[in-house]
């Protein structure tokens, strides 16, 4: 079998680690710059611009999962894009406000969202990375879009079924959903935050958006959100837009302590997530303590129902070898537990190196730190702020408020 394993600098050092049993492993190492291009992605007329546009709540620093299943991605499609492509990336902080919280740990957790993004990659000189609640047009346009959204539609969201049935005890049919229930915990920001999403997607004419499969059901919101816009009003605005599939695989990455829970910040084991910013001796510690079986102490099938945890790893090495867990678990079938929790740890390590280097250089307290956070934050908002205005500008316009 031949595992091919993505590294940089580390490249030497990890190759003394691999096993020496040939028989058993075989590891190609080769050293890598860029990721491999995003790969018929992106449909419709290749003649034209695409305006692609996607956001990250502001958590703190990203775990794994979140860079697996999104932010890697997105730093492919930037460094993808042709020259006349715009791409907006948001760290949606107005959506965060769905959960009160401290004051000071929503400004820390946007800092670190924004350096985060810095040191994955993102090129505040061909994206545009902002703050959503420095441009007050995603909310002026959350409201206007609010004025012909359907509280049907919205009542329908799987997202909102499953927070009203888990907050109100109360089981829910399908056809008949009830958003009137009665509860303190029951906010109508959580209600409506699928127009927010609307609003962010549509500010910028977005042609495309990058979701994972459980985001589509929003993404087919804001083209309803158009529809209903369009036909009010009787103009065409927005197009109406289009999805790209974010790599399901990199998407389900799971807890390592228990694998039938997707990776969360919010789960209080520290063993059970690796963050971007972990050392060596960290990711090494929690990959090696990761929850597998003793059904068979090889690799074997891909099976994530039996062997939740195994897939997992199978999972999390793909996503940095570009392979899907699949066709990992072919390649390693009669690789033993051990040995794949260290190739999967050697990737990791490689994958995440200058991520890791960047994001701690970028947050050191310096003046030069300070100054080109302080420069990307006002390069961005500017940037979204006047692509947002353009289109205010058309829709105050249609409806009347210019």
């Amino acid at each position: 079998m031949n595992i091919t394993v993505k590294l940089g600098r580390s490249a030497p050092r990890l190759a003394r680690k691999l096993p020496r049993n040939s028989r058993t492993l075989s590891t190609t190492l080769i050293h890598h710059d860029k990721s491999p291009p995003i790969k018929s992605i992106i449909k419709g007329d290749a003649s034209k611009p695409k305006i692609i546009f996607s956001g990250i709540q502001p958590t703190g620093v990203p775990h794994l999962g979140n860079y697996l299943g999104a932010l890697k991605q997105w730093k492919d499609m930037q460094d993808n894009a042709r020259e006349a492509d715009k791409l907006f990336f948001s760290i949606v902080d107005l959506h965060a406000l769905t959960i009160p919280g401290n004051a000071d740990k929503l400004r820390q957790n946007r800092r670190e969202m924004l350096t985060s993004l810095l040191a994955i990659g993102l090129n505040p000189e061909r994206s545009t990375i902002f703050y959503q609640g420095s441009v007050p047009q995603h909310a002026e346009l959350q409201w206007i879009l609010s004025c012909t959204a359907s509280t049907g539609y919205l009542s329908r969201m799987t997202q909102w079924k499953s927070k009203l049935s888990t907050l109100t005890s109360t089981p829910l049919s399908s056809s008949s959903p009830d958003p009137t229930i009665s509860s303190p915990a029951l906010k109508h920001g959580l209600f409506s935050y699928p127009i927010l999403q609307a609003a962010d997607i549509l500010l910028h004419r977005s042609t495309h958006v990058p979701v994972g499969s459980d985001q589509k059901q929003h993404l087919e919101f804001a083209r309803e959100c158009v529809t209903n816009f369009h036909s009010a009003w009787s103009t065409h605005i927005f197009p109406s837009p289009q999805t790209i599939s974010l790599d399901s695989s990199s998407s389900r990455i799971m807890s390592l302590q228990d694998p039938t829970k997707k990776m969360s910040k919010s789960d209080p084991n520290p063993k059970s997530k690796i963050f971007i910013n972990d050392d060596e001796a960290t990711i090494r510690k929690k990959i090696n303590s990761a929850r597998t079986d003793s059904i068979s102490a090889t690799v074997g099938e891909y099976d994530p129902v039996n062997r939740p945890g195994v897939a997992n790893l199978l999972e999390i090495l793909g996503g940095f070898t570009g392979k899907t867990g699949e066709k990992v678990a072919e390649e390693c079938k009669d690789v033993t537990l051990a040995q794949l929790k260290m190739l999967t740890a050697d990737a990791v390590v490689a994958g995440l190196e200058e991520v890791r280097e960047r994001f701690l250089l970028l947050g050191e307290d310096t003046e030069v730190n300070r100054k080109r956070v302080k420069e990307t934050e006002e390069v961005g908002t500017q940037s979204a702020k006047e692509s947002a205005e353009r289109t205010m500008e058309k829709v105050r316009e249609a409806i009347g408020l210019d």
